[in-house]
């Protein structure tokens, strides 16, 4: 279908990748997989006709067609879904303008017996029967198919793109390729902004609908349920495995092991040569044998090793100013578009120093309460921002607003201020940025590259509350660790919107769950969240069971039964631990009580008033202890819980 000849692309002076050279058939489903920037979006580019080669050839069989959906998206906010829709019909409607004029140039003309009559005869027959095998008589109710199919409804055909999250949109753009139904599919990240709902759905269709698919995505269990073979980019070269992701992990880790162990034989065999070679160097009896050797070492091929990438990225949030003790206060907030109510009755409290979750289905509200909070958007109902808050904003598209015209440096240079400027080098190197890789235009950076760009904007604010919007979309495993690490170092306050359980597991102490209108606030880890659901995966979300919480008690009753052995043994486990951590809690929260009275009193005293360093210890104190209160509450929710379950489960 698709066949692949000595490809090398170049940007400046250093190539992406050279001599690259494969074929995709028929049925195949492929995941290109390496880090970010190592060149798999221009590929896919150069695959899908957007982009060209600096050398090298691609072949495409006649008349194949291709879908290409790219990391960004290009929507027309002055359409409606339905209207945006339709433009996956354009070449139909570009038919159907050709027949139009046709037939009406044979209604002009009278030379019936011409042989340019007879060409618009055959012109317009031939047109008619392109339109019936493309089904246009049949648009309309292939599109109100394929969107209910996605999740709309019929009630939503007539709004504005623009009132869509990033989720929707990527269900509209993944709409228009499916009623396009091409030969080849070629995806760039297409998880980035979809639910987890959304994901399934995508997953199913690419195993069961799909022709051939090829794939950039930085989700590894997607790629493993989609693709059957991986081909991975890795320092300017290309490998081919035709395995899935998993399988190809330890192939490649067997490969590089197997090579070692060759180069090593090599290395000795070299050795054991030169050494004959000296040692008989000089002597008559030997100068044949030594000879012999010398040609044996000219012929040695040297084993190579495959490169590994050891690039890495640093990343931390600089120190930030004191803010008040609540950043964000909501009382009774409401949202609506219209006569559609995205959320109402939003009570919320966010302590300083909190590090929260939204999460919820797309088109819940999360991005929309983040917007109010922004001010970005009107709303009714009271929301207060803390004293001294300034705020660290990364939008959903906040890599798709950078200037493509400027450079990696100038990006940086305009948001740099003071005695930051001199130190620009220096921070674009430890975001993977260094040497030639500043002078890059933005335009051709990749995803990942550009949101590794958009949060070095970030971090040049001086903020002490942090509002991030889906920050992981783009960005490689081993950069979302980092991300992950930086963000639980912060000091400040953090608002995270993301589906990522793994990203926020160990991050957050609070959760937020959108969903039918309301916003509910859960105490603890993403964990005890899913627990105190008494669910598996936040995918158990997106089902209508899950958001009616009498409706999920009375199906947990029907299946709850007695607990198996392995099962009492965990609960066990899990109620020693929470009964060790309440009193190891207890006993502390005791201790910081007691060291409060004791520097009360000293602050009582003539000589403890004068002493300025009293006041900043007691606001420590009483901060740890406010820390000890907040956990010994959710610990013991959790206990009051687990103990719940158990009785259920003996019932």
């Amino acid at each position: 279908m698709i066949s692949i000849e000595n490809l090398a692309v170049e940007f400046g002076a250093k190539p992406l990748f050279t001599n690259a050279s494969f074929v995709i058939n028929d049925k195949e489903r492929v995941a290109l997989v390496g880090k970010n920037g190592a060149g798999k979006s221009t590929l896919l580019k150069i695959l899908a006709g957007t982009a060209q080669p600096t050398s090298g050839s691609v072949n495409r069989s006649s008349g194949l067609t291709i879908g290409y959906l790219p990391q960004v998206m290009k929507l027309a906010d002055t359409k409606t879904l339905i209207e945006e829709t339709e433009t996956a019909f354009a070449k139909v409607k570009d038919m159907e303008s050709e027949l139009e004029r046709v037939n009406r140039a044979l209604a002009e003309r009278e030379d019936y017996e011409s042989k340019e009559y007879n060409t618009l005869i055959e012109l317009s027959s031939h047109l008619t029967e392109r339109l019936q095998m493309a089904g246009a008589q049949n648009r309309r109710a292939d599109m109100e198919r394929a969107l209910t199919g996605l999740g709309f409804k019929r009630t939503d055909f007539d709004r504005s793109t623009s009132e869509f999250s990033g989720g929707w949109r990527m269900r509209i753009e993944l709409a228009k390729l499916l009623l396009q139904n091409p030969d080849v599919l070629l995806l760039d990240e297409p998880t980035n902004h979809l639910d987890i709902e959304s994901i399934q759905w995508l997953e199913n269709f690419l195993q069961s609908k799909a022709n051939t698919v090829v794939l950039v995505s930085h989700d590894r269990a997607f790629i493993n349920n989609v693709t059957n073979r991986t081909i991975e980019i890795s320092c300017g070269r290309i490998v081919d495995y035709k395995v899935k992701y998993d399988e190809y992990v330890k192939l490649r880790a067997e490969r590089r092991e197997s090579q070692i162990r060759a180069y090593e034989n090599q290395q000795k065999e070299i050795a054991d040569i030169k050494d004959f070679i000296e040692k008989f160097r000089y002597k008559p009896t030997k100068a044949t044998q030594v000879q012999s050797r010398i040609k044996q070492l000219e012929k040695i091929v040297p084993v190579e090793i495959d490169d590994i990438d050891t690039a890495s990225l640093h990343l931390k949030f600089p120190p930030c100013s004191r803010s008040g003790d609540f950043p964000v206060i909501c009382e009774d907030l409401r949202k609506d578009y219209g006569n559609h109510t995205v959320f109402d009755h939003v009570n919320m409290t966010i302590r300083r120093g909190e590090k929260v979750a939204f999460v919820g289905k797309n088109g819940e509200g999360k991005s929309t309460l983040v917007k109010c909070i922004m001010g970005q958007i009107p709303y009714s109902g009271n929301l207060k921002i803390g004293h001294n808050i300034q705020i660290g904003y990364y939008a959903q598209n906040q890599a798709q607003l950078l200037d493509d015209n400027l450079t990696v440096f100038e990006t940086i240079d305009q948001a740099a201020t003071g005695d930051i400027r001199t130190k620009i080098r220096d921070i674009l190197g430890a975001f993977m940025f260094g040497g030639e890789a500043s002078d890059k235009k933005v335009k051709v950076l990749s995803g990942g590259e550009r949101s590794r760009l958009a949060m070095i904007q970030l971090l040049l604010q001086s903020v002490n509350f942090l509002i991030l919007d889906e920050p992981t979309n783009h960005l490689d495993m081993r950069t979302k660790d980092v991300l992950k690490d930086a963000i639980r170092d912060f000091d400040g306050t953090v608002i995270i919107v993301s589906h990522d359980r793994d990203f926020l597991d160990g991050l957050v102490t609070k959760i937020y769950e959108f969903g039918g209108g309301h916003v509910i606030e859960h105490l603890g880890g993403v964990y005890d969240f899913l627990q105190k659901k008494q669910i598996e995966t936040l995918s158990e979300l997106e089902h209508p069971a899950s958001a009616a919480p009498s409706e999920t008690a009375k199906t947990n009753k029907q299946t709850s039964g007695k607990l198996s052995y392995e099962q009492q043994k965990e609960y066990r486990k899990k109620l020693r631990t929470l009964e060790k951590n309440i009193t190891e809690l207890e006993k502390q929260i005791s201790e910081l009580e007691a060291a409060i009275r004791l520097l009360e009193d000293r602050m009582s005293t003539i000589e403890g008033a004068t002493d300025a360093s009293l006041p900043v210890k007691h606001a420590s104190l009483k901060r740890q202890l406010e820390e000890k209160m907040q956990q010994w509450e959710t610990n013991s929710e959790q206990l009051e819980e687990l103990k719940k379950q158990d009785k259920n489960n003996n019932e």
